[in-house]
């Protein structure tokens, strides 16, 4: 694919997961195979709110040249980057041979499209989707499969607590982790818009289902949304 759909290209510190607070060039990916319930990111999908520009390798390098001074990684983000697979093989190994960190976040379900451009990934935070979180149909299968093959690099899993999720899906999510590798980080994000209803508490409750199974569990929030960054 000789240009990719990108909705912005911007410099922020990373909000999400492990990495919270470390400076990265964010790249947010046109579209998304998902619509969960609590998507904070419409403009990056088709609709209203939608929008994208073609970018071809060349531009994109040198938009990350411009923003790139003191940052730990590349963020590919979204929407799903992976829909835009053959854009992204081609394009990882530019940053390989510049000694650039990239780090892809991912909806967790393209496991045959990660198996084709793991050899140039560094860092994968890879959301668990519950289906009583996301309102979406479940996608187990394509979890355990794309963390199998996600666990060649470092791989850390993301799980949004809504209001909504149930126990059953939790240590669903839990077996699903803990039958691959129980040393895997697993981070429960709580739903930044329900956060004055009570939604730390499942966390909190969560947290103890987690870690009876795995070795390394967090609570960590979207700081970037307490901090108004974008």
């Amino acid at each position: 694919m000789d240009k990719a759909k990108i909705t912005e290209v911007f410099q922020s510190i990373q909000g999400e997961g492990l990495y919270v607070g470390v400076k990265q060039v964010f790249i947010r990916f046109f579209d998304c195979g998902m619509r969960c319930a609590y998507c904070d990111t419409p403009q990056s999908m088709d609709g209203e709110e939608g929008h994208f520009e073609e970018y071809t390798s060349d531009e994109l390098w040198r938009k990350i040249a411009g923003l790139w001074s003191n940052c730990h990684s590349v963020s590919f983000t979204g929407g799903e980057p992976l829909i835009q697979k053959e854009f992204i093989k081609a394009f990882l190994p530019r940053l390989k041979a510049a000694w650039i960190t990239s780090y892809l976040e991912t909806n967790g379900t393209m496991y045959r499209e990660l198996a084709e451009l793991i050899e140039h990934v560094d860092i994968i935070a890879m959301d668990l989707k519950l289906p009583s979180s996301t309102k979406c149909r479940p996608c187990w299968e394509e979890h355990e499969r794309f963390l199998i093959v996600a666990r060649q690099k470092e791989v850390f899993t993301k799980t949004v607590i809504t209001n909504g999720t149930t126990r059953e899906d939790v240590l669903r999510a839990v077996e699903l982790v803990a039958g691959i590798d129980p040393e895997i980080p697993c981070v429960l994000q709580p739903n930044y818009y329900e956060h004055d209803e009570g939604v730390m508490r499942k966390c909190l409750e969560y947290q103890i289902d987690y870690s009876n199974r795995l070795k390394n569990v967090r609570i960590i929030p979207q700081m970037h949304k307490y901090l108004k960054l974008q």
